[in-house]
């Protein structure tokens, strides 16, 4: 089964007098990144809530919106009415001084500096436990999001992979074929620029055996089987958080496509080696996604 690093989730209850709403995305990333965002009410609880989301996500990067709503007002506030008459006996003695109308003095005071301010209250533990079951709905979801996108990339990766094993066994087929003609193209090189008569033929065989082991592909190919199988083998495996280890095992198959192609001098098989570099290319871009 295969994650992806892609999802969302959302959940909403009311506990006790107050109602939660958690909404969670995520897009890929190499570490874990979280942008949190929560009420002043849960501050006390932040270490607590991104050791669950990290644990849960492992992965990615992370944007979190917390919200409260309490008796209808989102975020409950104070005001200070000590303060307020301070400022009213102030402000009224100053109208008084120079004539002016305090009909709408309320409106201002209430704009001053820390007349009304965010309630200090702090969050039970209950209604953190009740928050917490929130917030683990809101993961399930979007852990249930990224198994249905992960079986989406499995799929095309699979396909990715398979379709390089069919390019291999192109080759394959094509490598005795190769041997042969580039030893008949050297041959009649040397047959037009030194004459047939003055070739020696055990030296033209010793470099022959020693030209064609440098540009012998047999080693690649078989190193490429194996990791194309081993790709498929982490693919089927039911470890998570297996993003980074395909990707490494990409980058090995990547080496082998390239190598088979420096040494191939045959244009059928530089064909099959460029679908391959495609497909790889390919394949990468997916494997970003995979958590």
């Amino acid at each position: 089964m295969l994650k992806s690093m892609t999802g969302y989730g959302r959940a909403e209850k009311k506990v006790n007098d107050k109602t939660f709403l958690a909404e969670i995305r995520s897009l890929n990333g190499k570490q874990f990144d979280l942008q949190l965002k929560i009420p002043a009410l849960l501050k006390p609880f932040e270490f607590e809530i991104r050791n669950m989301l990290q644990e849960s996500l492992i992965r990615g990067t992370v944007d979190c919106f917390v919200t409260i709503k309490q008796n209808g007002a989102q975020r409950p506030v104070i005001i200070n009415t000590d303060l307020i008459k301070d400022y009213h006996a102030q402000l009224n003695n100053l109208a008084k001084e120079l004539h002016l109308d305090t009909q709408a003095v309320l409106s201002a005071l209430l704009r001053l500096p820390e007349v009304v301010t965010p309630s200090t209250d702090v969050l039970s533990n209950d209604d953190f436990e009740g928050f917490k079951k929130v917030l683990s709905h809101a993961l399930k979801e979007i852990n249930e999001h990224r198994i249905t996108e992960g079986a989406v990339l499995e799929k095309d990766l699979i396909s990715r992979i398979e379709n390089i094993g069919k390019q291999e066994k192109e080759i394959l087929q094509l490598e005795p074929a190769r041997k042969v003609r580039i030893k008949q193209e050297i041959g009649n090189l040397l047959e037009q620029y030194v004459g047939k008569e003055n070739i020696d033929q055990n030296r033209f065989e010793q470099e022959m055996i020693y030209y064609i082991e440098k540009i012998d592909i047999h080693e690649e190919q078989i190193r490429l089987r194996q990791h194309c199988k081993y790709f498929l083998e982490i693919l089927n495996s039911g470890d998570e958080g297996k993003g980074k280890k395909l990707s490494f095992i990409l980058q090995e198959i990547g080496r082998e496509i390239n190598t088979t192609g420096s040494k191939a001098y045959h244009a059928d098989i530089q064909k099959c080696v460029v679908i391959m570099k495609d497909e790889m290319e390919k394949a990468k871009e997916q494997v970003l996604n995979v958590l």
